[in-house]
């Protein structure tokens, strides 16, 4: 834990927010800080605030309160993520005996100087109450290590001495405010409080000062646990050891679909029944591999978090599949099964009061893999990536809590106060989800024109992508500029190499926890009269185009099986399956034979409930980024039969349709888009994409 205050950086921040004041910008610059740190706070956790005073409408000074608003992360806070509140207005609610949360949130966003700013946070009359200039709120894990235990107020002291306040848990909002202001009060010669089971609070009269309050106070906490453990709690450092990384990989690669499968929520849509999928986030770290090994990890797993900030990112449990449940599918579904009666059990006794008409889905959210790591799942990948940030400082904490003492959390009921409760759910928004979120969809031949196309078009309709190519440049220039972060993921691979697209699946499932869409896209050509046919490219072209599309269709089937949710596939053919053309013997036959190993898959895996369907796309060329491979090959030798420019040949390809419309390689991607849909219970289709070819027309 290191102290980052810097004089030189803390006046860039004054030059860059200029125009929102010197203490607002302070306020930005060590909340950044902050919030850098992830052992302090995580993913909007926490929160800081300044008194300061701001011009209203009328062009008065007015005494502000800027503190961090709903939705803004203090990694990367700017000014109008500390809205500012009439301060007067909130000092004069500590006068009321009591508050209700509606009114407490009413009243808070009626004394706004900005109508439009963001929703203060809920902790926003507890800063407004203390009389310090500078407020800090985090949730640091050596803090919590202390507070986590049957005595928290015996370990603070120890550790930090008698210049810090210890409080019970309180729930946030008015009652925390007054205790905190009260209890300030009374001994206002301290320098931080200490929050049971909550976090840490400090203030200054500088943005420095309250910043390197908290620093100080940490380290002293960090320093403690080092004495008192001795370094690393003993259930991090591997014994019983864990397994070696391969086979970390390896057994994710096994058990995550059947995981995730067991974790899809059966959801009835507009057009049928359906599944609510989720994606898989995994860390296998040695740490986090070894912790799902000790004896305790079962007991800890099922204990509530560190802080209840986190049950609405993670649940108040986590799941722990034991070396034995490892082995076997049905060990899996069944320990899912479990989780979640316990967790109906769980709503049943503790929320139902809070909550009489809605139960949170019951699956699990954090899954430790013992030997293996901690994996969480979530309908998109930055929720899955946030709870696997928690769910990793959670298990170190939760180490720690265990060795120093007994690691005590809060009870069912105070959990589920904070996990049902509106003003913390509120933090997760309530935006809709796109077509295709929590689907993972595999693209064979991405580097291409279509395969760029359909990458595209999977993407902007919320799917995690999983691109393969065998030309590892090309595959990186296609994808570089897509601009999608964690939801794509690239992996080279030789398709007509059976054990290159075994581990192709095996990366795709332990990446994102398995597939819902594969579309096997990958093809060459070759231009030749039958006559004149080289025989090795001939099998060259078979091999590409209709062996791997079969190996491809293998993996999938054995994918699907594993999940148990369904799925589809969306292969894509062309327009030479049903008009072909001379001198193209090699690449119309073989498409024509990757068709009907698509229709045959429809037949075998409906079992499945896996939709099969065909796109036959013609004239595809491509743009000068990401330019068609078949026609740079084929092009020339198109162009010489016909006396024409490449210009003049796309017109002439475009011409020649019904729609005398140019075929875009995001037409592929939309007509995959709609397979992977799944809104029509359609099987075995083949839809052309070729601007209207009627020798072409499916027969």
């Amino acid at each position: 834990m290191a102290d980052l205050y810097n004089d030189d950086e803390a006046r860039s921040f004054c030059d860059q927010f200029e125009v929102a004041g010197q203490d607002v910008a302070l306020r930005v610059y060590t909340s950044r800080l902050l919030g850098r740190d992830p052992t302090l706070v995580l993913h909007g956790g926490g929160n800081t605030s300044v008194k300061t005073t701001q011009r209203d409408l009328l062009g008065r000074e007015v005494a502000v309160l800027c503190v961090k608003g709903s939705g803004w992360d203090l990694v990367d806070i700017e000014p109008p993520g500390l809205p500012a509140v009439r301060l007067d207005a909130l000092r004069e609610l500590r006068t009321l005996e009591t508050l209700r949360d509606e009114d407490m949130v009413n009243a808070v966003r009626g004394a706004l100087l900005d109508s439009r700013s963001p929703n203060p946070s809920v902790e926003a009359l507890l800063h407004a109450f203390l009389p310090h200039r500078f407020v800090d709120h985090t949730h640091a894990n050596a803090i919590l290590t202390l507070t986590d235990q049957p005595d928290p107020e015996k370990h603070v002291r120890l550790a930090l001495g008698d210049s810090v306040l210890v409080l019970p848990w309180i729930m946030p909002g008015f009652p925390l405010a007054k205790a905190v202001a009260e209890a300030f009060e009374q001994s206002p010669e301290c320098t931080g409080i200490v929050l049971a089971k909550h976090g840490l609070f400090t203030f200054g009269e500088t943005a420095e000062e309250s910043y390197r309050r908290t620093i100080e106070l940490v380290q002293q906490a960090d320093a403690y646990l080092r004495r008192e453990l001795g370094g690393v709690p003993a259930m991090l450092l591997g014994e019983p050891r864990p397994l070696p990384l391969a086979e970390r990989t390896a057994t994710l690669a096994k058990v995550l679909p059947v995981l995730r499968g067991a974790c899809a929520l059966p959801r009835e849509y507009a057009w049928g029944q359906g599944y609510q999928r989720v994606v898989a986030d995994a860390r296998t770290a040695d740490d986090l591999a070894a912790f799902g090994m000790h004896q305790q990890a079962r007991e800890l797993c099922a204990s509530n978090p560190i802080t209840p900030d986190h049950v609405i990112r993670t649940k108040g449990h986590y799941l722990h599949l034991g070396p034995d449940d490892l082995q076997s599918a049905d060990c899996v579904r069944r320990r899912v099964a479990e989780f979640e009666v316990a967790y109906r059990s769980y709503y049943e006794a503790s929320a139902k009061s809070i909550s009489p008409d809605h139960m949170h889905a019951p699956k699990p959210v954090v899954v430790v893999l013992a030997g293996v790591g901690v994996v969480a799942l979530h309908q998109d990948i930055l929720g899955a990536r946030i709870a696997a940030d928690i769910a990793e400082h959670t298990l170190r904490v939760k180490a720690a809590g265990h060795a120093l003492g007994d690691y005590v959390a809060l009870t069912d009921d105070e959990l589920a106060e904070m996990e049902y409760w509106p003003l913390e759910l509120a933090k997760l928004g309530k935006k809709q989800p796109a077509d295709l979120a929590g689907q993972v969809a595999l693209v064979t031949g991405a580097a291409g024109a279509i395969g760029r196309g359909i990458v595209e078009v999977l993407l902007e309709r919320g799917a995690c992508v999983f691109a393969t190519d065998i030309d590892r440049d090309r595959l990186e220039r296609s994808c570089r500029d897509l601009g999608v972060g964690a939801r794509l993921a690239t992996f080279v691979a030789d398709l007509t190499d059976r054990d290159a697209v075994q581990q192709l699946f095996d990366a795709c499932c332990a990446r994102f926890g398995g597939i819902d869409c594969v579309v096997p896209n990958a093809g060459v050509a070759h231009v030749s009269s039958i006559e004149d046919m080289d025989h090795e490219a001939f099998a060259q072209v078979l091999d590409v185009n209709v062996n791997a599309t079969m190996l491809v269709l293998q993996g999938a089937a054995r994918t699907f099986r594993m999940q148990g949710t369904g799925g589809s596939v969306v292969l894509q053919a062309s327009k030479n399956v049903f008009a072909p053309g001379a001198r193209f013997g090699a690449y119309s036959a073989s498409k024509a034979a990757a068709l009907q190993l698509g229709r045959i898959a429809a037949l075998e895996l409906a079992e499945l409930s896996v939709r099969v369907n065909i796109v036959n796309a013609d004239a595809v060329f491509g743009d000068d980024a990401v330019p068609s491979q078949l026609w740079q090959q084929v092009g020339p030798d198109r162009m010489k039969a016909r006396g024409l420019d490449a210009q003049q040949l796309r017109e002439y390809y475009r011409d020649r349709s019904l729609l005398k419309q140019p075929v875009m390689a995001r037409h592929v991607g939309e007509a995959v888009a709609w397979f992977a849909s799944m809104r029509t219970p359609t099987t075995g289709a083949v839809l052309p994409v070729d601007g209207g070819l009627p020798e072409a027309f499916p027969r």
